[in-house]
């Protein structure tokens, strides 16, 4: 049974932190927001790195459609119209000594091996089609020769083959692939390529240097809302940034001046009520013990613990420092204190419960749920959960207080939060009290930055969830 009401309280737990309600089908920009980073870094390094990877991207496009094109286009104009003055000259003197003269020609100013094959034809595979190579050379080759050819692109990998026919034979090309089109794009690749990678990466260092202060910033003020001081934190950054620290500085200023003021006003007013009531006392000690004195002794007590409830619901939790703190051995002292007022209190822990708590004001919290249970029921169940997965890395402890006594109805779990709230049904949640001991509880739990919340427990009573982050 322990084990199930362990697992329910984590799955309730869980669920508090998704939120509820039905699954719809999800918009196509809120799924793009889900996939964005949650983080001010990552943001900003993708309205950085975005532009500048769709820049590459149309600047890559632009060159090579458009520089590869024409330079391409040009080179195959170029070779063509070689070839085409080279069959020229051959045709005014179509002899075997003038062959040779252009063939050594051509290979020594142009670089073009040539030869002139009598009595061969073109070849009967199919000629090179497709591709911004072949198009430009049988766009070229139509043009300029008007004769029957034949190329071959995919053959050779440094030469293209290029083949013209005149009365008898074959003039043959190979004409080395540079001389045709552009071979030296990569090139161009490398240098952006490597100059966006270090601009990216000086980006990252500077981006990441103006964020830091931003994540202090929050730091301290998560540290400061959860009752954590954090004294070394100073302005840093960009001048905006500074200016919302030394707001933040200032408000905590103003929050703890404040929080001073009313301390110091809340033990003038304690001295000055407890000093008549001591009066009160000393009179009475000197009364005979008749059965009115009885009764008005009893009431000066009760006046006391009611101011010292009225005092510590002002006071709050502050003027205590936090200190690193082992929960599970704070929860066995309150559990002990429990036990030995009659209460059946049984303890279950699980994970590593060191946390940072103002350790006196976070046991009168403990204490005043528990003894809340031990009051109205028979049994109590105390266990303290770590769960890693509702908080991010640093996780949450979730502290469940079961009973098995008759609970509260569902709509007045909220209410009884509210001060000197009080119940007028069986259970009454501060039975003789001021109807502060919740407040109070729930109060120093929000001070450490958690909250309380009631449910229904599996046990049959109430269940009291304390959660805290770590």
């Amino acid at each position: 049974m322990t084990e199930a009401r362990t697992h329910e309280g984590a799955d309730a737990t869980r669920a508090r932190n998704r939120g509820h309600g039905t699954h719809f089908p999800l918009h196509p920009f809120q799924l793009l927001k889900r996939l964005m980073p949650r983080g001010l870094y990552g943001r900003s390094l993708i309205i950085i790195v975005a532009p500048v990877v769709l820049l590459q991207f149309v600047v890559t496009y632009v060159f090579l459609e458009r520089h590869w094109q024409l330079v391409t286009e040009r080179l195959s104009a170029k070779t063509v119209a070689e070839v085409a003055l080279l069959l020229s000259e051959f045709e005014e003197n179509p002899t075997p000594q003038q062959a040779s003269r252009i063939a050594a020609r051509a290979s020594q100013d142009l670089g073009l091996p040539v030869a002139f094959l009598d009595g061969e034809e073109l070849p009967d595979s199919p000629s090179s089609t497709g591709g911004l190579l072949a198009n430009s050379l049988n766009d070229e080759l139509r043009r300029r020769v008007a004769r029957p050819y034949w190329i071959n692109t995919a053959q050779y990998k440094q030469y293209v083959d290029i083949r013209v026919a005149y009365n008898g034979g074959v003039m043959r090309v190979l004409t080395p692939a540079s001389h045709v089109y552009a071979s030296n794009s990569h090139i161009f690749l490398v240098w952006m390529v490597g100059t966006s990678v270090v601009l990216i990466i000086v980006a990252i260092m500077f981006l990441r240097n103006q964020i830091r202060p931003i994540e202090r910033l929050a730091a301290a003020a998560e540290s400061f809302g959860m009752g954590r001081d954090v004294p070394s934190y100073r302005p840093q950054g960009a001048s905006e940034v500074r200016r919302a620290a030394q707001a933040f500085m200032d408000m905590r200023a103003r929050i703890q001046r404040q929080i001073a003021q009313r301390t110091a006003m809340l033990a003038g007013v304690s001295h000055d009520l407890r000093t008549p009531l001591t009066r009160f006392k000393l009179q009475l000690a000197m009364l005979d013990d008749r059965p009115e004195i009885a009764e008005l002794r009893e009431d000066i007590a009760e006046m006391e613990r009611m101011l010292d409830d009225y005092l510590e619901f002002a006071r709050g939790h502050q003027g205590e420092a936090t200190e690193q703190t082992d929960l599970a051995e704070l929860i066995g002292e309150v559990r002990d204190d429990s036990q030995r007022k009659g209460h059946d209190v049984r303890l279950e822990l699980h994970g590593d419960l060191m946390l940072p708590l103002r350790r006196n004001a976070f046991k009168r919290c403990l204490t005043n749920i528990i003894d809340n249970g031990g009051k109205y029921a028979a049994h109590v169940w105390v266990t303290a959960i770590r769960d890693a997965e509702t908080d991010g890395e640093g996780g949450s402890i979730d502290i469940f207080v079961d009973d098995d006594g008759e609970g509260i109805p569902d709509e007045q779990m909220e209410e009884v939060f509210r001060p000197f709230y009080r119940l007028d049904a069986a259970r009454n949640l501060d039975k003789g009290g001021t109807g502060l001991g919740l407040a109070i509880a729930r109060d120093i739990a929000r001070g450490h930055g958690g909250d309380i919340t009631l449910a229904r427990s599996p046990m049959g009573g109430l269940r009291a969830v304390i959660h805290l982050p770590v």
